[in-house]
């Protein structure tokens, strides 16, 4: 899903940039490198190289270079991915078996197309009954370690967002990408991606194109999205471009990603379906420190769907058109980001790839969260602090912690007014995907909201003791000012008593007056004839401030694709049964329920055991259909149960059962009686699998009639089987 990046403008939230293993051409999971290490730091200071290169690029499109030099420095990146990808080829290899994990989640209904029989519709993607348990029970989890622990304030504004609020926020100006249209049929394209395709084409039909023409035609094709819609429009046409109707493609234009409608029967006013749900929490503010008791810092915290129109999806889940978010908008003192918290998590070790390591050695470093705030990579206490709690989550979902890493943003990524921002990637077969962002925004977001609406967005400390502090004192020439601003006057007059509050915020406006006679502040033009001060001091027994906001984003689709991925596995025998290894916490179904025949005896207890089950609120599975028990097994392995009970004949005899684990194949027997509290333990983490075995008795299932044997206190060996593995006396 994309993510809202620290600029909320950033529409190619693809996959992580990083090279090699990174780079979504390779698509690679459970690497294991060549055991050189030569190999290995010569691929991560390429990456490095990479990641330093791809930065001055985009410095010099930002700064408005030369188009030769810009050509020349797409030339050497370029150059230097061809170096990785050969490298990465040496020092890589691949056990995902991608085929068999595609199979599995149609096949077992965990993602499909939407609207499939009637052709589908790209980006848009149902979650079948596995997958939304699955994602509820992610959710569940999500609102629990957050929004519950961390006492935040929750809320679920709408999807509708009227264009004002957006306009403000600045989506409605830059959040596109320029479009043409075929005339006859009104069919878009990313003019861009016409140009990239149109260039592939004639290098593929001309094979003995000599070296540099064939470079000339590749040096544009890397610029393809620099363009301005004018040099599209003339590329387009040089080309030869077509839309399928062979007319010419309609000039180039700006297309806006988010969802336009209108709201109301008259139409008059427009909307947005809303490209990401901070906004909701923003404008709220006022009302969610009231709520709070106007005790700060506090946090607010949503989870709900975002949109966005995107022009080409792909890559499955990882870049769709609807998708959901949770979002945490933490506000704090912008000159007191320590957390009370931090301690509980300064010991965490986290996996961190700075700024400095990105453009230098290309490897990551292991700190704790204390160590890494101390030394100054993470910019402050309540960053760090969430940052470690969102790898807690991630490890308490059942994500694998050895494929999690936080990377920080470039200055070259970074909005100017944002402190520091790192992102939680997670390593799956697409490379490094960014799935969780965590942002120091400064107090940007309230800002631009107060400024619009002329709505204070202010929150208050008291002060034990009084202090005196330094503020300005204006005198106005309200005469003036009416003739030059009219009804704006008292807005002009309110911005500038707002910064006198605070003599090091006014001091920058008074330098200009007097040294340039004039200054322009929030779009109004303010000269020294307008307004007297004078520096004075003031006692105070409160100070306003807007606060900062520190957001971690989640893409709760890309942690679902993640953790589908981190779960898959095939077990090692000749038929290579496919197994999600979830967590029991977010299990789709946490228990199994079987029996051994469809007897109505048997089937009896099944029922017993399902409804005991059910009223304690543990998802289940009752599968009592004639496929063999191993077969019974295998399909629940394969949507991820981590239990399984089995009524035998013994239970009918002495209300005992089996329960066997999934990922082991061991099995144990108990009391009927203790089945429900027994994984209720093991659902909530209070037993382990472990520590259940030393409890009860392991036994094994016999292959012919079914009965099942406890294995004596001699030793014992493990045997493979069809339906997995079994403990049988040696």
């Amino acid at each position: 899903y994309s993510l809202p990046h620290t600029s909320r403008f950033c529409k190619r939230n693809e996959p992580s940039l990083q090279v090699s293993i990174e780079h979504n051409k390779f698509k690679k999971k459970n690497m294991t490198m060549d055991e050189s290490p030569s190999a290995q730091d010569e691929l991560d200071a390429l990456n490095a190289q990479v990641t330093k290169q791809g930065s001055a690029v985009r410095q010099m499109k930002k700064d408005g270079a030369e188009a030769d030099a810009v050509a020349k420095a797409v030339e050497v990146l370029q150059t230097l991915k061809s170096q990785v990808a050969e490298l990465s080829k040496k020092v890589e290899c691949d056990d995902f078996d991608r085929k068999a994990f595609d199979d599995l989640i149609l096949r077992k209904m965990f993602v499909i197309p939407s609207f499939e029989i009637h052709g589908g519709v790209k980006g848009l993607f149902d979650l079948g009954p596995p997958a939304c348990s699955l994602k509820a029970a992610m959710v569940d989890a999500w609102r629990k370690h957050f929004v519950l622990q961390e006492n935040m304030l929750e809320m679920e504004c709408s999807c509708l967002t009227p264009e004002v609020v957006l306009k403000t926020s600045g989506h409605v100006d830059r959040f596109t990408d320029l479009m043409v249209k075929d005339p006859e049929t009104g069919e878009c394209f990313r003019a861009d991606k016409l140009l990239e395709d149109a260039i592939d084409n004639l290098l593929e039909k001309s094979p003995n194109m000599p070296s540099e023409e064939q470079e000339a035609h590749l040096r544009i094709q890397r610029q393809a999205d620099a363009f301005s819609p004018k040099e599209l429009d003339d590329l387009l046409k040089k080309y030869e471009c077509k839309p399928p109707s062979g007319a010419d493609y309609s000039p180039s234009f700006p297309f806006n990603l988010m969802f336009k409608t209108s709201i109301g029967p008259e139409g008059t006013a427009v909307g947005f379906l809303r490209p990401e749900t901070a906004q909701g929490l923003f404008v709220n503010f006022r009302r969610l420190l009231d709520a709070n008791a106007q005790k700060m810092p506090f946090a607010a915290a949503q989870i709900g769907l975002g949109f966005r129109n995107e022009i080409a999806p792909r890559s499955g889940l990882l870049r769709v058109r609807e998708f959901c978010m949770a979002e945490i908008e933490h506000f704090v003192n912008p000159k007191d980001k320590s957390h009370s918290n931090f301690q509980s998590v300064a010991d965490k070790d986290l996996v961190l790839f700075g700024q400095e390591d990105q453009l230098g050695s290309g490897k990551t470093k292991t700190l704790t969260a204390g160590d890494a705030v101390a030394k100054g990579l993470i910019d402050n206490e309540t960053l760090a602090y969430f940052m470690a709690r969102t790898q807690l989550y991630m490890e308490r979902i059942g994500m694998d912690k050895d494929r999690l890493r936080f990377r920080q943003h470039l200055k070259t990524e970074m909005a100017h007014y944002a402190a520091d921002c790192w992102d939680l990637e997670i390593k799956s077969s697409y490379g490094w995907v960014e799935c969780v962002g965590h942002a120091d925004r400064a107090c940007y977001d309230l800002e631009v909201h107060s400024k619009a609406t002329k709505t204070p967005m202010l929150a208050i400390k008291k002060l034990d003791k009084p202090q005196e502090i330094e503020v300005a004192k204006l005198k106005f020439n309200r005469k003036l000012l009416g003739q030059v601003f009219k009804a704006d006057q008292r807005v002009v007059s309110g911005i500038l008593d707002g910064l006198a509050e605070d003599w090091t915020d006014f001091e920058s406006i008074a330098t200009a007056l007097e040294t340039e006679g004039k200054i322009t502040v929030d779009g109004f033009e303010i000269t020294k004839e307008m307004v007297e001060w004078t520096k004075t001091h003031k006692k105070v027994h409160e100070i306003k401030f807007t606060p900062s906001v520190i957001e971690p984003s989640f893409g709760m689709g890309r942690v679902l694709y993640s953790l589908l991925e981190h779960s898959f596995y095939q077990r090692d025998t000749e038929d290579k049964r496919c197994v999600m290894r979830f967590n029991p916490q977010v299990a789709p179904h946490k228990c199994a329920v079987l029996p051994l025949s469809a007897s109505a005896e048997m089937n009896t207890v099944v029922d017993e055991i399902a409804e005991d089950l059910m009223e304690s609120d543990l998802s289940i599975r009752v599968d009592k259909s004639t496929a063999s028990l191993g077969r019974r097994y295998a399909r629940a392995d394969e949507i991820g149960v981590p239990f399984a009970v089995t009524v035998d004949f013994e239970s009918v005899q002495n209300d005992s059962v089996t329960i066997r684990e999934r990922d082991s194949c061991t099995q144990i027997r108990i009391p009927k009686d203790e089945v429900t509290r027994l994984i209720f333990a093991f659902v909530h983490n209070k037993m382990s699998w472990d520590e259940a075995t030393k409890k009860y008795p392991i036994v094994e299932l016999d292959d012919g009639e079914g009965q099942s044997s406890t294995i004596t206190d001699g030793p014992v060996k493990v045997v493979d089987t069809g339906r997995g593995k079994f403990h049988r006396p040696s």
